[in-house]
Parts: C-alpha cells; sequence; structure tokens
C-alpha cells in the first residue's frame, strides 16, 4: 500500500498518484520528454542538486558519477550501470513500489546515468516484479542503450554492490572484497557504477527540472524527499514519499510506543521520546524504514528474531559473518529468554567490538549497530528479562522476517 499526503509541504515526485502504475504514454505526459544534454551539463545539474543515495548509505550521487566516468577514460573501458532494485531488506518496500508504481522514472535515471558516465551497458537487477519491468523496457524502443533485466536471487546481501556486480557478471550474488572497488573493477571487470533504483528516480527529475527545483524540498544541508516504509502495528507498511527536515512524527505516530526502528535491520533503535524530537534525516534513515515499537512487545524479543535472520543471511566468506554473527544472534536469543543471564551482555559486546570492521562487505557492522543500540534502548527489559520477567504482553510480532528464516 501507498500513500502520499498533502500536508507532507510537499506534491508527491516519485510515486504515479492514484497508486495506479504508469505506463509510457502516461509517463511522457506527466514528465514530458527526457533532455540528456552534454555529460557535463548533467553532472553540473546533479551537483548542484545535492542529490544523494538512497540505497542506504546516502554518498554524493554527484561524487559517485565523476568517479566512474574517471575510471572509465583511465582505464581505456566503457563503464557499467547497474540499478540496484534489489531491496534486500524485509522491512523495506520502497524500492518494489517505486518500480510498480513508476518503472519508467527509473529507467528514465538509468539511461541519464549512463548518458553521464558513458557507460557500454546498462542493468536493472531486481528480485520481484521481472515480467512486469521486463514489458516495461520492451516499450522504451528510442532509448540509446539496450536495458537487461536481472533476475536476483532473494537474499539480504544480494544488493551489496560488490555481490550484485559479481551476479551481473556470471558469479554467485555474494560480497567481494572491495580492493580495487566496483567503481574501478566491476561487472566483467569494468568501472562499473551502482545505483539505487530510488536514486536513479530522482536522477531523472533533476535531469528534466534542474538542481534548484530539487532544492525546493526538504532542507539547505539535506536537499530532496525520500521514500520511507512505515510500519505501524495492526497496519499493513505504508510507503510515503517526505521530504528531508519533516518531523518523524508527521511519518509515524507515536502514541503507545516504547522505541522505533530507524533505518531498517542494519539500523538502530532509538526510545520514542527521543525520536519524537527526530526529522526525517538521510545520516540516520538508511534504507528509509521507520517502525514504532508498542510498549506491549518484546524489543529484545524482535532484536532476537532479526539478529537470527541476519546471521542465517550471511555470505559465510569471512570470520566475523561465519562465526561471530550466529554467536551474537544465539546470545541475543539468551538475553531475550527470561531466566538468569549469566555474562550474556558482556559477551555480546565483546564479540560485537570483534567481528566490527573486518568483514568482507559491511555485513556485520550493520548487524553490530543494530545489536548495541537494542543493549541500550532496552536495557531496562534486559534487566527484567534476568530477574525472569517479561513486561510484554503482546507477543505478536511486528518485525517482518522471511519464513524459511523463521524460528
Amino acid at each position: 500500500m501507498t500513500a502520499t499526503f498533502p500536508d507532507l509541504y510537499m506534491s508527491p515526485r516519485l510515486l504515479a498518484p492514484g497508486a495506479a502504475p504508469a505506463d509510457l504514454p502516461t509517463h511522457h505526459r506527466r514528465y514530458g520528454p527526457l533532455p540528456y544534454g552534454d555529460p557535463e551539463g548533467v553532472l553540473r545539474a546533479v551537483a548542484e542538486s545535492g542529490l544523494t543515495g538512497r540505497g542506504g548509505a546516502a554518498f554524493p550521487t554527484y561524487r559517485k558519477l565523476v568517479s566512474v566516468a574517471e575510471a572509465g577514460r583511465r582505464t581505456g573501458q566503457a563503464p557499467v550501470v547497474v540499478a540496484n532494485g534489489a531491496e534486500g531488506e524485509p522491512a523495506s518496500r520502497k524500492d518494489r513500489t517505486l518500480l510498480h508504481l513508476s518503472p519508467h522514472l527509473v529507467l528514465d535515471g538509468l539511461q541519464i546515468a549512463a548518458h553521464a558516465v558513458g557507460a557500454g551497458k546498462a542493468y536493472l537487477g531486481v528480485e520481484d516484479g521481472a515480467t512486469w519491468l521486463e514489458s516495461a523496457v520492451a516499450q522504451r524502443t528510442a532509448d540509446p542503450l539496450p536495458v537487461e533485466v536481472v533476475r536476483l536471487p532473494k537474499s539480504f546481501l544480494s544488493g551489496q554492490a560488490s555481490a550484485l556486480a559479481r551476479f551481473v557478471s556470471g558469479g554467485a550474488a555474494v560480497p567481494t572484497h572491495q580492493r580495487p572497488p566496483v567503481r574501478e573493477r566491476g561487472v566483467h571487470k569494468a568501472p562499473t557504477l551502482v545505483q539505487n533504483v530510488e536514486t536513479l528516480a530522482h536522477l531523472a527529475l533533476v535531469a528534466r527540472y534542474g538542481g534548484d527545483w530539487y532544492r525546493s524540498a526538504g532542507t539547505p544541508s539535506q536537499p530532496g524527499s525520500a521514500l520511507c516504509t512505515v510500519h505501524v502495528a495492526g497496519h499493513e507498511p505504508r510507503v510515503i514519499e517526505a521530504p528531508y527536515g519533516l518531523p518523524l512524527t508527521r511519518l509515524l505516530p507515536l502514541e503507545g510506543a516504547s522505541a522505533v526502528l530507524v533505518g531498517g535491520y542494519h539500523g538502530t533503535w532509538i526510545p520514542a521520546r527521543e525520536a519524537a524530537e527526530l526529522t526525517v534525516d538521510a545520516t540516520w534513515l538508511g534504507a528509509g524504514v521507520l517502525a514504532a515499537l508498542p510498549a506491549a512487545r518484546c524489543g529484545l524479543a524482535e532484536t532476537a528474531r532479526v539478529l537470527r535472520y541476519l546471521a542465517l543471511q550471511s555470505a559465510g566468506q569471512c570470520g566475523p559473518c561465519l562465526n561471530g554473527l550466529p554467536r551474537i544472534a544465539t546470545a541475543f536469543r539468551t538475553l531475550a529468554t527470561p531466566g538468569p543471564q549469566g555474562t550474556v551482555r558482556t559477551d555480546l559486546a565483546r564479540w560485537s567490538g570483534l567481528v566490527e570492521g573486518r568483514g568482507a562487505c559491511h555485513h556485520p557492522d550493520g548487524t553490530v549497530r543494530l545489536v548495541r543500540s537494542a543493549l541500550t534502548t532496552f536495557a531496562a527489559e534486559a534487566d527484567a528479562h534476568a530477574h525472569g520477567r517479561c513486561t510484554a504482553t503482546d507477543r505478536t510480532p511486528l518485525l517482518p522476517v522471511p519464513e524459511e528464516s523463521r524460528p
């Protein structure tokens, strides 16, 4: 389900009004033709816009485009552009919603990105909706660069840049040590731009309307808008487009909540009283997931379920994932069970330090971020568990965990 609200201080930019998918004629009526211009002009507009990535890291899009273009000139190889629609994050629905409602906006952005970096090949990687997107691609007979839709395996890590580049090259969808980085040596060893599909949709609008228009939403330091997947107990998740700087309480009702998960399963738990003071901010938004945990539910139990899933999603290529994450998940499950805890909290703190910064990718780091925030935010509940009590009265899970990963 999607929602756009007139009181969010902006008209919808990315999501088709009325929750109806836009075919190519509708897309052209809504946005007009795509102006390519010269690559340098595109790069200038992106720099002026302040656009950042929407895949989780919020890296400046201009810098990413320039680095790939420069790598292509330096190596003499035409770059490759990959639109990342994997969305392996179970709590996120923003990318699949965008691809369903506004596929041509994403494909416009893919063409503009390819034009800006001088790409010779373009791919769109997705876990879901490949047939629908192949039909959308087939409608675009005037595009200068053919786009191949790649069907990705369902995995938390399949959208990681090196895993995606490896899979498109014919390998397994698991991360690799990123030296040299994908931007220099990615798909078939060519310089590769891996860009989240939401970022590409924003890029298509920047190319049409310019940097000043893009900055008309958001804040001076964080211009633009972002798609958020909002979880409220008892309701289906909603995908909402909101400007940066919007009070979080305008998106997520916090009455009766004890804590909020921001950023997804590699994100952070925040006490509800602190979350009430936040505004939408790229520094913590991550995958765009916002979930309000009711006071009647146990944050330790929710975290334990997610950590088990994250441990099972490990690529098993390095010690921190192969050994560290299962150990952390098992220890946290002990913490989530009322009864004697022993040294489990000390162990979790120590093991978190041992795996951080030592993985082949950032999977251990993101998992540790979640663990540490839970240990702080739910410290009082952990004390109650140590005395054999759980304050939760409702055992209904809030956060989605894929069926095959459930206990």
